[in-house]
């Protein structure tokens, strides 16, 4: 548990667990390539996964699956979605699984 993080309230933390699941639950994608490198992230960084990532992530997964691919691989450049996780290197860490 981080005390400098939102108020300090249990309902923050608990709201971003939700968070988190949801978006475990969203990852599962329709290229088996997608789900291979997203679970490995999800299981190497999910639970060290700060809310900013986590909303990073989540603009990340409303790319279709043949861009997040492409996307994940290196293939092209990071689209206007896909800044924020950029910024905050969730590119990077799933570009390393």
């Amino acid at each position: 548990m981080n005390p400098n993080s939102g108020s300090g309230n249990g309902a923050n933390d608990t709201g971003h667990a939700a968070a988190l699941r949801r978006l475990r639950w969203r990852a599962r994608r329709g290229l088996l390539e997608n789900d291979l490198l997203i679970t490995r992230f999800f299981n190497r960084h999910g639970d060290s996964l700060d809310e900013a990532q986590t909303a990073a992530l989540a603009e990340l997964f409303e790319l279709d699956d043949n861009t997040l691919l492409a996307l994940l691989l290196g293939h092209i450049d990071a689209p206007e979605q896909a800044q924020a996780a950029q910024r905050l290197g969730l590119l990077a860490m799933l570009r390393a699984e």
